[in-house]
């Protein structure tokens, strides 16, 4: 049975899939991006042929922002046409609006009758990213998911600046007056989702089934407040994260003649 993989190496994160003739997920890893998104494509390299996955006769296809990065790829292709695919695939729905909150940008992606009709990045600016969420929970002395378990119990404060470097310096501000944690991770969190929401303002679509993929896709309160925002139900999956890892191993499958019998 031939294999296909799929590699989005991520700002901070890379995620790799294997999927399998039947599109069945074989497997996945996870791995930090780190400095050098080449020493991470080799290491990806490693924990596939530890898996015994032959790259020399499993079609490769590589996205995210170090794509160019993997010299094993048989090609690359961007963030949005694989998270697309890999949400569709994951939602088993052709007509999605696909949240991904990604480590250093937010994608908002339209997808009618499985294209892609519109999408909006914050490729400029941290905020409502996984990074912005990481700066604030650092200067609280927290991880970023018990940041966003610990906001559902919290509310009354909110913070005024979408720039990152001057959020930070307000949360500094309000631990140091004394507020509550749970309401200073209200605030970020809200913070996000106001970023979030009006990225998605931008995109004129009928209403049809929102998801959140990429990192915070199994933080229930992020999907609750996402929800509220947006008055609609946020739906996710366990392998959100990996959506855009599905979707480059889904275009894989288009490469034709590597590895197939002759």
């Amino acid at each position: 049975m031939r294999h296909f993989i799929g590699i989005d190496i991520g700002s901070t994160c890379t995620k790799t899939v294997v999927l399998d003739e039947e599109k069945n997920l074989v497997k996945t890893w996870l791995l930090p991006t780190g400095w050098s998104s080449i020493d991470t494509a080799e290491a990806v390299k490693k924990e596939l042929d530890a898996a015994n996955f032959n790259i020399e006769k499993c079609p490769v296809v590589a996205t995210g922002y170090g794509r160019i990065a993997v010299p094993y790829a048989d090609k690359t292709i961007t963030e949005i046409t694989c998270h697309a695919k890999g949400a569709m695939y994951l939602q088993n729905s052709d007509n999605l609006l696909v949240i991904d909150i990604g480590g250093q940008d937010t994608k908002i992606i339209c997808v009618e009758n499985g294209l892609v009709k519109d999408f909006v990045m914050n490729d400029k600016c941290s905020a409502g990213t996984g990074r912005f969420l990481e700066v604030m929970a650092n200067s609280m002395a927290m991880r970023p998911n018990d940041l966003c378990a610990l906001a559902e119990f919290g509310g009354g404060v909110h913070i005024s600046s979408m720039c990152t470097v001057f959020a930070e310096s307000e949360v500094v501000s309000l631990v140091g007056r004394g507020e509550k944690k749970e309401n200073i991770a209200f605030a970020v969190v809200d913070s996000i989702v106001k970023k979030v929401a009006s990225q998605v303002s931008r995109i004129e679509t009928e209403k049809m089934c929102t998801c959140l993929t990429g990192g915070l896709c199994d933080c229930d309160y992020m999907k609750k407040a996402l929800g509220n925002e947006l008055h609609c139900e946020i739906s996710s999956q366990p392998n959100a994260r990996f959506a855009g890892a599905i979707g480059a191993a889904l275009m894989a499958m288009n490469i034709k003649g590597k590895g197939e019998e002759r």
